[in-house]
């Protein structure tokens, strides 16, 4: 699908703020945001079949993604930036990114086939997961992408895959690579530097017990690192990704160090330069306050360069697997308010955006709340003075709510709810409660003079196929077993 929409331009300034700092050209994001709320309802993408959507900004992806190239760019480094598909497992974003020169870091076959229908090439995709099985680790091979391996044991079955046969050098690979490899693929070891935890347990992947990479402080697993390289002239990268919300830039740019450090250690003892690229994972914070991008990426590529120094000399290659940072911003979830209601002296709307969209935020408030817009049913912002209501979300258990006592303007039947910074993890992410359908995505597009078009990224999903995928071709198969 595909429409046009015209809103007024009034609102916020005329000027965009992306990721890497200001833009004098054209309307900032919430502008951008405001228009297109407005144009959705006037456009129908809310009704009684559709009373959730995702919307996404397409300039301020395109913003993101350019943001991330400027801030690493460095004379003489070959930098190559991949996308972590879990946060929008979306083709058609994987496409749009790809358009960027961003590629897709996978983590599972479905990830690697969304990747692939996107037209993401070989030499930009990056296999990461702690539970690979054999058969993806022989397509990732055959396919000539890259993989990094997460443990030992996974080393020992790449050494019988890598057996199997022969492949002549890819032209992607790093021209210090040895002559004769037994694949295509760059391979890596992926390493928990053991650095901490962040403010989100969940999110921090080197704390010291970490389900991640090679503990690198547990006794001689340096050693065995170092012993592991110099036994696989293959072996050719190291991967370190120390988390994501929660974890400051200070903690993430010691893992790198942590990582680089290794690798030096490595090539001195090996007497080559066998290590010649670091994948230094993703994991830049968002601010969910506000509409300020905090931190920046060239904040953060500022501080690597400061904090390791040789990462940028040119000796090595570097990777990235940034994910929420490059989408969060730029989504909107866009829900009407079905019932308004009150209990024990509270407000409560009773909307359709709840833990089928907003998962994290409904059963992790606290580490991962969100702002909520309150609308009036065109689209504008609601008029009102604010008291304390909670925005109850469609799924049917008691904590299904999105905002507690949140100081919004009164909401009624037939009025709007807008989640901002909505576009990783959200939309794209479906929690199958109740059976409720996963939400149609639109991209939008607005134009300087107020106007606003929309494509279909993913359709609303069916009944039709909610009961398909739910068995229904096998229904009397539990019936017939007597």
């Amino acid at each position: 699908m595909a429409c046009d929409a015209s809103a007024d331009a009034t609102g916020p300034p005329r000027h965009r703020t992306g990721p890497g700092g200001p833009d004098t050209a054209g309307l900032d994001a919430a502008a951008r945001r405001a228009l297109a709320l407005r144009a959705a309802v006037a456009a129908g993408l809310l009704d009684d079949e559709q009373p959730v959507a995702g919307l996404l900004d397409v300039t301020g992806v395109r913003d993101s993604a350019r943001a991330l190239r400027e801030a690493f760019a460095t004379p003489g480094v070959p930098v190559t930036h991949t996308f972590a598909v879990k946060a929008a497992s979306l083709v058609p974003v994987l496409r749009l990114l790809d358009d960027e020169g961003i590629g897709c870091e996978v983590a599972s076959p479905g990830e690697l086939a969304l990747a692939r229908a996107a037209g993401v090439p070989a030499e930009r995709t990056v296999l990461d997961s702690p539970a690979k099985t054999r058969a993806e680790l022989r397509e990732a091979l055959a396919l000539g992408i890259a993989v990094n391996a997460d443990n030992e044991e996974e080393l020992t079955r790449l050494d019988a895959l890598m057996a199997e046969r022969r492949f002549a050098p890819a032209p992607h690979l790093s021209p210090s690579a040895p002559a004769s490899r037994p694949s295509a693929s760059p391979v890596g070891l992926r390493v928990n530097p053991q650095v901490g935890a962040g403010a989100i347990d969940a999110m921090s992947t080197a704390t010291a017990t970490s389900k991640f990479g090679v503990a690198l402080r547990d006794p001689g697993a340096a050693e065995r690192v170092v012993a592991a390289f110099a036994a696989r002239p293959w072996l050719t990268r190291l991967h370190a990704h120390v988390g994501s919300q929660g974890c400051p830039l200070k903690l993430m740019a010691e893992g790198v160090r942590v990582a680089y450090e290794l690798a030096e250690r490595i090539n001195e003892t090996v007497g080559r330069r066998q290590v010649d690229t670091l994948d230094i994972g993703g994991g830049l914070p968002v601010d969910f306050a506000s509409d300020e991008v905090a931190p920046t990426y060239r904040e953060y590529a500022d501080l690597l360069r400061g904090e390791v120094p040789g990462l940028f000399d040119g000796r090595y290659g570097i990777v990235t697997e940034f994910g929420r940072s490059l989408l969060a911003k730029s989504g909107t979830i866009l829900a009407r308010v079905e019932y308004a209601k009150s209990a024990g002296g509270r407000r409560i709307a009773v909307t359709h955006a709840g833990a089928q969209v907003a998962t994290r935020t409904v059963f992790a408030p606290d580490a991962w709340p969100l702002r909520v817009l309150a609308l009036g049913p065109e689209g504008r912002p609601k008029q009102g003075d604010p008291v304390p209501q909670d925005v109850a979300g469609p799924c049917c258990f008691a904590g299904d709510v999105l905002a507690r006592a949140r100081e919004l303007p009164p909401l009624d039947e037939g009025d709007l709810v807008a989640l901002p910074d909505t576009g990783a993890y959200y939309f794209s992410t479906h929690f199958h409660y109740n059976a409720l359908p996963r939400p149609a995505v639109h991209g939008y597009l607005v134009a300087d003079d107020g106007s606003v078009r929309f494509v279909t990224v993913r359709e609303r999903q069916t009944a039709a196929e909610i009961v398909a995928e739910s068995g229904a071709a096998h229904a009397e198969g539990l019936a017939a077993l007597r």
